[in-house]
């Protein structure tokens, strides 16, 4: 949005000495307590929570996934190599005390952004990576066509998240009931539904869909069309760090910043090469853009090179090609129906 000549005058202050008036390359720019530590230790540490198509080992131990490639992401940005990455795996229960003492820089792990967590818990949220929504997972057997019908049933949900909340809201929206089981974790989830101590499993629905790959037998078990929720994901970081704060949030940008220009994994190259000024200024070919707080010029470029865009990311690990078999839903670009949307790089 542009402001009238007058405003711009008023607030430019003493003139070309002062920071108001210096150039971008003559501004003093201070490291941060968090990008301190991650440029001493040589690595980001990034708190995950294994789950199928997320985040989870290799036969050789390499961790893949989703929620890694953003990871990944963060590490080329400010190292030019992807695996200059330290990924802490958590439980649900154990993710916030986890960022809290500062065992790692960030969470990107499905945590749902909430004003609870933000206000009371005193952390900060980055861009939502991805839209979801709490629903049920249960066996075909049982012959259930939606949530609403699940009066009296049994319901096994994860200890440390909102799902028994939003439960309880359901159930008291529709004048139901529902007997929850927390359980500690979700190889606890999955058995307990499995060898019906539970009739229903509540969770995420992309966790449904990690969950049902879970299972002895995945085509016995159904997902419900019902979402109760909104669960927006995000990267959590700590209180007080701004400058944290913001190479998170653009560096999580960039993907979808690409893939709405077009530019993805194997065309970055060539695309580099192009005279369109939104293309040239987001890939660093001209200078003074992408560049802050000591990072590369070209790090948007680095990023889509070896990581790609957000259908890369998407497809590559939960799309209808991989075991989890997900529509990218609301997680479609706002030009295709989707909410994925990024500020401009400019």
């Amino acid at each position: 949005m542009s402001l009238p000549n007058a405003s711009l005058v008023a607030c430019s202050g003493g003139g070309s000495g002062s920071a108001a008036g210096a150039t971008a390359a003559e501004r003093p720019r201070t490291q941060g307590a968090t990008l301190g530590a991650v440029r001493a230790r040589g690595a980001v540490k990034c708190g995950i929570t294994q789950g199928a198509g997320f985040a989870t080992p290799d036969d050789a131990g390499r961790w893949r996934g989703f929620d890694v490639d953003f990871c990944r992401a963060l590490a080329v940005a400010l190292f030019n190599d992807p695996n200059k990455v330290q990924l802490v795996p958590y439980t649900q229960q154990q993710r916030f005390s986890g960022l809290q003492s500062g065992e790692v820089d960030l969470l990107v792990n499905g945590s749902s952004i909430t004003s609870s967590r933000a206000l009371e818990r005193n952390f900060h949220f980055g861009p939502i990576y991805f839209y979801d929504g709490q629903g049920f997972l249960m066996p075909k057997a049982g012959r259930v066509q939606h949530a609403a019908d699940l009066n009296g049933a049994t319901v096994c949900v994860q200890q440390g998240t909102t799902t028994e909340l939003n439960l309880t809201d359901f159930a008291r929206r529709n004048r139901i009931t529902f007997r929850p089981v927390v359980m500690e974790d979700l190889r606890g989830a999955v058995g307990a539904l499995a060898g019906g101590r539970c009739d229903v499993i509540s969770q995420d629905g992309a966790g449904l869909a990690t969950t049902r790959t879970m299972l002895r037998n995945p085509n016995d078990y159904v997902i419900l069309p019902d979402r109760i929720s909104k669960e927006p994901i995000a990267p959590v970081l700590r209180f007080g760090d701004d400058q944290w704060l913001e190479i998170v949030n653009w560096v999580f940008r960039a993907p979808i910043a690409a893939e709405e220009l077009g530019v993805d994994k194997e065309n970055v190259a060539r695309a580099a090469q192009s005279t369109d000024p939104s293309i040239r200024r987001f890939l660093g070919v001209e200078s003074g853009i992408t560049d802050g707080f000591g990072l590369d010029p070209k790090w948007t470029y680095n990023v889509i090179s070896a990581i790609g865009n957000y259908a890369d990311i998407f497809e590559r690990n939960l799309g209808p090609k991989t075991a989890l078999g997900m529509d990218r839903g609301l997680n479609r670009l706002w030009t295709n129906g989707g909410l994925m949307y990024s500020p401009p790089f400019r």
